[in-house]
């Protein structure tokens, strides 16, 4: 899973405002309409069949999307589209066994939905063709399917997990407002020419630039339970990049990113361009930094690197559909109810919480692609491992969904992660967590620890035929020695496997930090957050960045100071 993270400082966590759990649909759209009456009209003709479908349900996602991109002081790109994809879940079989079991010892293609584009215009006749002509195609493909699945379990031995393949869901009744797309392209093509511009003055950086997008997504759903719902939500983000290289060949860059829900929730210009400074002066100190060696032993993760760490290390192996999966290495399958993490730690996923602050964390939603209203979940309480992330794929002890069925338009849902939270009972203050590490490198005999204060993002490996390993990428690590002096270095990532990196977590501080981003997985990218205080780790690993093996430019540069 490759998780593309944006990090700033922030305290007070804010709810989602109060409301009723399920609210009627008002007048519904001639769009959700032709939904129910063709998911009516398709059920009423399929259930005639020998093998009658169990269920059926309609999700049409409509994506506009505004890009502005420009680099050292032009623009390169302004684009603008909008689109609508249709999800179709047809299932034959019963909820205990049905066609969408995977078939052991073949590939699986069952996670892909297709692309199958949906008309712009709310023509009711238009709309019902597509679902129709793909409700048919999709009911023929689920009944071969079914067959294979029957086959498969009568010639492979008994599965470790017997649970049903599909939980039964009451249905959800559930509309919000349509949110509209504010940009003005003209606007943000001036801003992203302003933000870039200050790169161009220095000839020793080969990429910097500035990305603005807005995504505007609402999506319609109607199932055979009943649901109908309608959500819609835009995402506005700014993205700064740089990058430089040093003399021995590595390549260093430097990224910055902000999100929220409308436009007014991003930074001003004077902000983002002393943002901008700040990179370039970083990139400057990276080009002369030393390169720290493989290297163990303890180390502080801000709360940025925190949340990235734990989303990697922990937020993936408590996603419910991978404890079903027999190439899935299961890691925290049979912990539930023991101590994970220290007493005071407790780690919760809430896709109901909106902000951090004043800053808004993506990972909210109302509703999960497969028509369960979101929920707060815990899974660690007082470092106990209490519960995992589920869809409506049930697991052993875990018969329901918890409203964490999460997918990217096209794919199959699967059980996500959404706004990770950790919890710290009794903190340390940034001192004291400090002088604790001072105390973990005396008590270890280290020359030094270090201290990793920005990532660029990271990965995880979680099944069986490859290490059960995470690696975070750090672009900002420090080493601290005994003295407290501290140094920047640069050329590590932070590796490890998740149960030993567990195992050293010590303490946190009193202040936390986030993040917001892109997770990647089998349903495609998905928003998620993470809100976590800095950490103290016993002991950490690092290993020697990859590194470009060619030469900085021989040319000078045609731009920049003196030039």
């Amino acid at each position: 899973m490759v998780t593309l993270l944006h990090t700033l400082a922030a305290v007070a966590l804010l709810a989602a405002p109060a409301g009723p759990a399920e609210k009627p649909v008002q007048n519904p759209l001639p769009l959700l309409q032709a939904m129910k009456d063709e998911l009516d009209h398709s059920l009423g003709a399929l259930r005639k069949q020998p093998t009658p479908p169990y269920f059926l349900s309609y999700e049409i996602t409509e994506m506009q999307n505004v890009g502005v991109s420009g680099a050292f002081g032009v623009l390169t790109r302004s684009s603008r589209s909008r689109r609508r994809q249709l999800d179709l879940d047809l299932r034959v079989g019963d909820y205990s066994l049905d066609n969408t079991r995977p078939v052991r010892d073949s590939f699986d293609f069952s996670s892909r939905y297709g692309n199958l584009e949906v008309p712009l215009d709310n023509d009711a006749a238009a709309i019902r063709s597509v679902l129709w002509y793909h409700t048919d195609q999709k009911y023929k493909r689920a009944v071969e399917q079914l067959t294979k699945v029957k086959t498969n379990i009568q010639v492979k031995v008994d599965q470790e997990d017997r649970s049903a393949d599909f939980s039964k869901e009451p249905p959800t009744v559930f509309s919000e407002a349509l949110v509209p797309v504010k940009a003005d392209p003209a606007a943000w093509e001036q801003k992203v020419r302003t933000y870039s511009r200050l790169f161009a003055k220095i000839p020793n950086l080969y990429d910097g630039g500035a990305d603005l997008f807005v995504t505007g997504e609402t999506r319609w759903y109607v199932s055979s339970e009943g649901s109908a719902i309608q959500t819609s939500q835009a995402t506005y983000r700014l993205m700064i990049h740089a990058m430089t290289k040093a003399d021995d060949g590595m390549e260093l860059p430097r990224y910055e990113s902000f999100s929220a829900f409308s436009p007014e929730g991003l930074p001003d210009d004077a902000t983002v361009l002393k943002t901008v400074e700040r990179m370039i002066a970083d990139l400057q100190a990276l080009r002369s930094a030393p390169i720290v060696e493989p290297y163990t032993g303890p180390a502080i993760l801000s709360g940025r690197a925190s949340g990235v760490f734990f989303h990697e290390v922990f937020g993936h192996r408590v996603e419910g559909h991978r404890q079903k999966n027999v190439e899935e290495s299961q890691t925290f399958k049979k912990k539930l109810g023991e101590p994970i993490l220290p007493e005071a730690f407790s780690v919760y996923f809430d896709p109901t919480v909106t902000r951090v602050g004043s800053t808004d964390l993506v990972g909210a939603y109302r509703v999960d692609n497969q028509g369960v209203m979101a929920r707060r979940v815990t899974v660690v309480d007082k470092g106990v491992f209490k519960a995992f992330l589920m869809s409506r794929s049930p697991i052993e002890g875990f018969p329901i969904s918890n409203g964490h069925g999460r997918k990217q338009a096209g794919l199959a849902p699967v059980s996500r992660q959404s706004n990770l939270i950790v919890e710290v009972a009794h903190p340390l203050s940034r001192t004291a967590l400090k002088q604790r590490l001072l105390e973990e490198v005396q008590q270890a005999g280290k020359p030094f620890g270090l201290f990793f204060d920005d990532i660029q993002g990271g990965f995880t490996m979680t099944g069986r035929t490859t290490p059960n390993a995470f690696n975070v990428l750090p672009i900002l690590v420090y080493r601290v020695y005994p003295d407290g002096r501290e140094e920047l270095v640069r050329g590590v990532d932070l590796i490890g496997t998740p149960l030993t990196a567990f195992s050293r977590i010590l303490a946190g501080d009193d202040q936390p930090g986030f993040f917001n981003g892109m997770c990647g997985a089998e349903s495609g990218a998905v928003p998620v957050g993470a809100v976590s205080p800095a950490i103290l780790v016993g002991q950490v690993e690092v290993q020697k960045k990859a590194q470009s093996q060619e030469r900085a430019p021989l040319l000078p540069a045609p731009v920049g100071e003196g030039r």
